[in-house]
């Protein structure tokens, strides 16, 4: 790390460096600059910006602060911008470390616990900031919840026994309090907060279709009750309401390898409506909006965003096209955009 006496020499260099640009640049507007030897051009404002700061600076930090000058003299960067940091993140960092005496970076957590195991991948993973807690998902079925208490985190794991079927998708029930996850024939409920041997559940099956990725529909109404949305490689949306009563009402059987009982798929109540048509590849629902998105690689109903009531009443949708379709989104709520990726 730089002494703080050398960075604050640096730094005035810097400083110096970027007020001689400001003033080229004005006298280039105005028609009043004649070029000389001590003109600043990238590939000098390149050089004296990494003798100044060495390492600590990015090649793409140094282009897109040089860029900003040259579009906007009116506009001067923060120094800051020279390291990729902006005042605004301030309220989110942590305290400094010793491996970071000049700036102040977010320190990262590193966790050893493998979920994991050679030749399986994670296929979900979902934060859940209310409770502190992310949960993953993986291919073969290890459901796994991490809870940060005090420094630490702690563990909740179970190994799902599926047979052939591979899990596709996690997320979190904050009413029930569950994970769900999807296979390819079943909807899992699991009881995260019971102890590994027993691995309380349940299971929802048979579904018909292959069922590719799950969301649950935020609502503040605090009943003891939560809903899903799924998509599956037909193109069709599912909405399934799962209430407390269920659990006790729609037993059937445990399984033989664990105490995950089976609940009867025909039993709910499941409305769906085919929107792509194509394997529905993301399903997301956006609290802020109020509305679902889901995306397929269907070029012609490629991006689906509406209520969920759509999902029972067949009324139209507002769908969107694009060529070759869609494999992922996300929506921005300050800048209020969804951006999709194809």
């Amino acid at each position: 790390a730089l002494e703080s006496i050398d960075f604050k020499n640096a730094l005035e260099q810097f400083q110096n460096l970027v007020e001689k640009m400001i003033i080229q640049k004005t006298k280039e507007t105005s028609g009043l600059y004649t070029k000389d030897d001590d003109g600043i051009d990238y590939e000098k404002f390149y050089t004296t910006t990494r003798t100044l700061f060495g390492p600590a600076v990015k090649d793409q930090n140094i282009q897109a602060f040089f860029r900003k000058i040259m579009s906007n003299r009116d506009e001067r960067p923060g120094w800051l911008e020279i390291f990729g940091c902006f005042t605004g993140q301030s309220a989110s960092m942590s305290s400094p470390s010793k491996e970071s005496m000049v700036l102040l970076v977010s320190e990262k957590q590193q966790i050893t616990h493998s979920v994991v195991k050679r030749k399986d991948v994670i296929k979900g993973i979902v934060k859940v900031p209310l409770l502190n807690l992310t949960v993953t998902a993986s291919q073969k079925g290890v459901l796994t919840v991490f809870s940060k208490k005090r420094e630490s985190f702690f563990r909740y794991s179970f190994y799902f026994h599926q047979d052939t079927t591979w899990i596709n998708g996690c997320d979190f029930l904050p009413n029930l309090n569950y994970v769900t996850a999807v296979t390819e024939s079943s909807v899992i409920l699991w009881d995260y907060k019971s102890t590994e041997s027993t691995g309380n559940g349940f299971v929802i099956k048979p579904m018909k279709n292959c069922l590719l990725c799950v969301s649950t529909v935020t609502v503040a109404d605090n009943l003891a009750r939560d809903t899903i949305l799924m998509g599956d490689d037909k193109g069709y949306v599912y909405l399934l309401t799962i209430t407390s009563d269920d659990f006790i009402m729609k037993q059937s059987k445990a399984e033989k390898e664990s105490q995950f009982k089976v609940l009867d798929a025909e039993s709910f109540d499941i409305p769906k409506r085919k929107l792509h048509g194509d394997w529905v590849g993301k399903i997301k629902y956006f609290p802020a909006l109020k509305r679902f998105g889901s995306c397929s690689t269907d070029s012609m109903n490629s991006f689906v965003l509406d209520n969920i009531k759509r999902l029972e009443d067949h009324l139209p949708v507002k769908e969107f096209s694009v060529p070759e379709g869609v494999n992922a989104f996300t929506y921005c709520g300050k800048a209020k955009v969804i951006v999709t990726g194809g």
